[in-house]
């Protein structure tokens, strides 16, 4: 995908908008492109990538590097986060920053970690925007956990919110980031905790200038384990919103199972929702030329 096709997050004034309508869905709906059926949608092992991810390394963050990285308060911990300096990164600069979530961890398409996230990179092409990949921590907050966040049964996310809410303000005054311009994306579960998590309460909704929830979204599946799973809850969740924008993506026919479930929530707001143009559950989508 890269920065050709992501228009809408413009470093030099985000965020330009496309095709988002207040109170209204733009959708491209995911069960047809072009008159395809979703069944017929390509594989992505059709369409090579245009953009490779820089391995991990270890060290301190330079331009055009991703590396394992930890907050001070936590160096002790087995809690970690990884940061990318985009590569025409400078001192002194500002940059927007894109912060994501990750999925799962399921088979091979998603590892359930920090390091396993794809969206930023895909999102940015590298350039452009700090990329800052934040983990779900443990009941006690001493440990990433590669499923859901908390510990069973209680699944609480005030400690992975206690991190995200400290991680954003370090990383932006560290290495340059513009707290008014921070994006927050994530696959699957980390669709999920867009809302789930960043719109949790307050405080951490006043973090964010948009959000770019890639398959799934917080309310429409009511099955999942962890408390505040409920359509109410997540329908309070949503107003926090507040009119901000949110592109909303999925392949096959998720994207248009949310804008169903955003319609009946009667909650209105800048919603932008699309097809991703392949059939696959993988956030490797976005290292494509798009389809759509």
């Amino acid at each position: 995908m890269g920065a050709r096709w992501w228009r809408m997050l413009d470093p030099a004034g985000w965020p330009v908008q496309v095709g988002a309508v207040k109170g209204s869905f733009c959708l491209l709906a995911c069960s047809l492109i072009g008159g395809v059926a979703a069944a017929q949608l390509p594989d992505l092992s059709t369409v090579d990538a245009d953009l490779r991810i820089p391995r991990l390394t270890a060290g301190e963050p330079a331009p055009g590097k991703r590396v394992k990285h930890r907050l001070p308060t936590h160096a002790r911990t087995k809690v970690y986060h990884v940061l990318y300096l985009p590569s025409d990164w400078e001192p002194g600069r500002k940059y927007p920053v894109l912060v994501e979530y990750a999925g799962n961890k399921w088979g091979a398409t998603s590892s359930g970690t920090p390091e396993g996230s794809r969206l930023g990179y895909g999102i940015s092409g590298g350039k452009g925007f700090l990329w800052l990949c934040l983990p779900y921590l443990n009941g006690d907050g001493t440990a990433n956990v590669s499923q859901w966040w908390g510990s069973k049964p209680a699944y609480d996310p005030q400690p992975t919110i206690d991190y995200c809410l400290e991680a954003v303000p370090w990383v932006c005054e560290n290495f340059g980031g513009d707290r008014g311009r921070v994006v927050l994306c994530g696959f699957s579960r980390g669709a999920i905790a867009c809302n789930f998590i960043g719109l949790h309460n307050d405080r951490i909704a006043r973090l964010w200038k948009a959000f770019v929830p890639y398959s799934h979204y917080d309310g429409v599946v009511t099955g999942w384990p962890y408390p505040g799973v409920d359509r109410p809850a997540a329908r309070e969740r949503l107003r926090r919103l507040a009119g901000r924008p949110q592109f909303i993506c999925g392949e096959g026919k998720n994207a248009e199972q949310t804008a169903d479930y955003l319609d009946k929530t009667g909650v209105e707001g800048d919603f932008t929702i699309r097809g991703t143009g392949f059939r696959n559950h993988d956030d490797a989508w976005v290292l494509r030329p798009s389809l759509v």
